[in-house]
């Protein structure tokens, strides 16, 4: 597995949870919650004290010319830190 981390979603979501400590990531779809724990914590230095995911399935949408195509399928991870810490956002 190259990355785990893909991004750092900065959403609506994403700033609401961010005052209870926690934080939305995109991460690769076949990463699991040690996994994302160790990169995080090796990535921005700081201590998790919870991962919870969400896997989205692959969706199928039109295009202008007639046809459908599919959407990727990803995965995202709230990830609640230790009170005091945080991800800053550049």
């Amino acid at each position: 597995m190259k990355t785990i981390i893909r991004k750092v979603s900065a959403t609506e979501k994403g700033t609401r949870i961010g005052a209870a400590n926690q934080f939305m990531l995109e991460v690769a779809p076949e990463a699991t919650k040690p996994q994302i724990r160790d990169a995080v914590e090796a990535q921005f230095g700081v201590h998790v004290v919870r991962v919870n995911t969400a896997n989205y399935r692959p969706r199928t949408v039109a295009t202008r010319t007639r046809r459908t195509t599919q959407t990727q399928a990803w995965k995202r991870a709230f990830v609640t830190l230790r009170e005091g810490e945080r991800i800053e956002l550049a």
